[in-house]
């Protein structure tokens, strides 16, 4: 497979629209249409991509007039990425499919202090249980903050011994494969940005074991210019309050998660729904999506909480609708029915990982130039 043909841009053009088409399919004729390419240079991207197994032909279209239209769809199970989500106390673990589909999944504790290179020993053991066929890249999504650009994360809160660490490197010489490193609340967002609607800007709010945000402004996820977009949770929301485990005190995490502590969800919420309002007021966003193990384990309060604190900014602005907010799509698309055969792939899976499925995704975006 020519890694290179696959990066280039019309390739790209064209393997992102075969993938948001699905099972269903494409025309030649309508993909000449959404890309502005000769009929001529989509015959040849899509002969190549044929060669290569990445599309065949399903089917026949009707058409409006003329002969019927031959449709191409992606072949998913033709190359796969692995996802790993670095949590502080467990690892995730997936390998999806060209579709962002997750076919493989296996997850372990994992205790992110133990030191840099013994982490790394179990990080790079597991993504070696799940290089089966071709596959493209490993994405690693872990707590920020962190350099996505040189793939070196910072001073993780709680283990200051990672800042520095060349995590993406050291992992892709042992793998022998292409690594990206993300943030773990970035490789959230960009999976539901992947399969949304162009152009909406949302925030992503994961509370686990920590608080952070993956920004989506405009469709595209926003990581800023030096990519430490995000740090949601540490941004100061009580003079003088609590010790946070950055270094500084009222951190919007430190009150957040010791309200989760005390087993007070409604404070817990009322605290997240405080630094909601300060990211709408600041980039007015369509709406807010709430994830993380804490969320998803009782969604009902948080929902709640923080749509009250919302709707009551909403109406101190008075005439403004308050801005939605709903627990992000926990449910990752699995492999059943897009396989060569139309059946389940093996060893699919609908267990619940975002943050590892999204980091997989971020390692098939070149391809998809996304």
């Amino acid at each position: 497979m020519n890694i290179n043909a696959l990066r280039s841009h019309n390739t790209a053009l064209l393997l992102n629209l075969l993938r948001q088409a699905g099972a269903d399919g494409v025309s030649r004729l309508e993909l000449a249409e959404r890309t502005g390419l000769t009929p001529q240079a989509i015959s040849k991207i899509t002969a190549r991509l044929r060669d290569e197994g990445l599309a065949v032909d399903a089917g026949r279209r009707a058409s409006t007039g003329g002969k019927p239209r031959t449709v191409l769809r992606l072949v998913p199970g033709a190359a796969h990425a692995v996802g790993l989500h670095l949590d502080r106390d467990e690892l995730t673990a997936v390998r999806v499919d060209l579709a962002g589909a997750v076919v493989a999944a296996r997850g372990v504790p994992l205790n992110l202090g133990a030191g840099t290179e013994a982490v790394l020993e179990v990080v790079a053991r597991e993504a070696a249980g799940l290089l089966d066929g071709t596959v493209l890249g490993v994405g690693v999504a872990m707590p920020g903050p962190l350099d996505h650009t040189t793939g070196v994360p910072h001073r993780v809160t709680g283990f200051p011994e990672w800042d520095g660490f060349p995590l993406r490197d050291a992992l892709a010489e042992r793998l022998g494969l292409p690594v990206v490193l993300d943030k773990d609340t970035n490789a959230a967002a960009f999976r539901i940005a992947a399969r949304g609607r162009g152009g909406e800007s949302f925030a992503y709010l994961h509370l686990g074991t920590g608080l952070g945000a993956g920004l989506v402004l405009g469709g595209t996820l926003y990581r800023g210019a030096r990519t430490g977009a995000g740090e949601f949770g540490h941004q100061t929301v009580q003079l003088d309050g609590a010790p946070c485990g950055c270094g500084a005190r009222g951190c919007l995490e430190a009150l957040c998660l010791a309200a989760v502590a005390r087993g007070d969800l409604a404070e817990a919420a009322r605290v997240l729904g405080v630094g909601a309002a300060n990211l709408v007021g600041l980039l007015d966003i369509d709406r807010v999506l709430l994830g993380g193990r804490v969320v998803t384990g009782a969604p009902e309060p948080f929902v709640r909480g923080v749509g009250a604190v919302l709707a009551e900014r909403a109406r101190r602005e008075g005439g403004v609708p308050p801005v939605p907010v709903t627990v992000a799509d926990a449910h990752p698309v699995t492999a059943a029915g897009t396989g060569d055969g139309g059946g389940p792939a093996e060893g699919s899976t609908t267990a619940d990982h975002p943050v590892a499925q999204g980091a997989a995704l971020l390692a098939l975006a070149p391809v998809f130039g996304l």
